[in-house]
């Protein structure tokens, strides 16, 4: 339940359109609904104007199916992330209309419209084509909470005109996502390009000194472009919930 679901509901009740029954059975899943096995939030939207996502790595499809179908059950949207191919395929089957993004890793089932409720764009940009997989984490995830979301891909400093040829595009962005691997300097060149705020991920992607990424962490942590925020390695998700929170229109 989000907050108009909650007016629309109170409104209703004042007016006398449903009972005081109606309006207690209603409400008598928030803030949380026991499943057993997982313990769903449905008051999360309600406190910060976003449902309940779900991780679903290390989870069993039992598990997600239960999941899943007790929030399909509120008509919330529900997305997960980090899921591999085996699992969607199944959760496909038994949602059939989910959509599962196969570099993302995730799976949306979308039962309510999503609007456009950011201030301006969010750009998400990749260094190299095997940073692919957490910026489309960051742009689904940016989409599926009511973003408008460009994506500018294969722009890392090996080749920095290629980045300095979009320059208009980064002017464009309410917010950016900058994702890379390697040494992690993307960022660092993004951030000394613009006003706006930059969210810096950096990737896995790299050979043995790279550390698994631990050396684009460090180097995005060092950066010398004032202001660069960094979020954990491979974490698309975490870099589109807080460019989301940057751009959401205030009331």
């Amino acid at each position: 339940m989000n907050q108009q679901e909650l007016t629309r509901l109170l409104e209703s009740l004042v007016a006398g359109q449903v009972s005081v029954a109606d309006t207690v059975d209603r409400l008598k899943q928030l803030p949380f609904e026991d499943l057993g096995i997982a313990q769903i939030d449905h008051h999360r939207e309600l406190r910060q104007g976003v449902p309940e996502v779900i991780l679903g790595e290390s989870k069993s499809l039992e598990q997600l199916n239960i999941i899943l179908g007790a929030m399909a059950k509120k008509e919330r949207n529900i997305l997960v992330t980090r899921l591999d191919s085996e699992k969607a395929t199944a959760l496909c089957n038994h949602f059939p209309d989910g959509e599962y993004d196969s570099v993302a890793r995730t799976f949306c089932l979308v039962k309510q419209k999503i609007t456009v409720s950011g201030q301006g764009k969010i750009l998400v940009i990749c260094a190299g084509t095997s940073d692919l997989p957490v910026a489309r984490e960051a742009v689904i995830t940016a989409q599926m909470l009511g973003n408008e979301v460009e994506e500018l891909i294969d722009v890392g400093v090996a080749g920095i005109h290629r980045l300095l040829a979009r320059q208009e595009q980064l002017r464009s962005a309410a917010v950016l996502i900058v994702v890379a691997g390697m040494e992690g300097a993307l960022p660092s060149v993004i951030g000394g390009l613009v006003e706006k705020p930059v969210i810096a991920v950096p990737t896995s992607v790299g050979y043995g000194a790279a550390f698994a990424g631990v050396a684009a962490l460090l180097g995005m942590l060092n950066s010398c472009a004032s202001g660069v925020t960094v979020v954990n390695i491979d974490n698309g998700f975490g870099a589109a919930f807080a460019a989301n929170r940057i751009n959401r229109k205030r009331s």
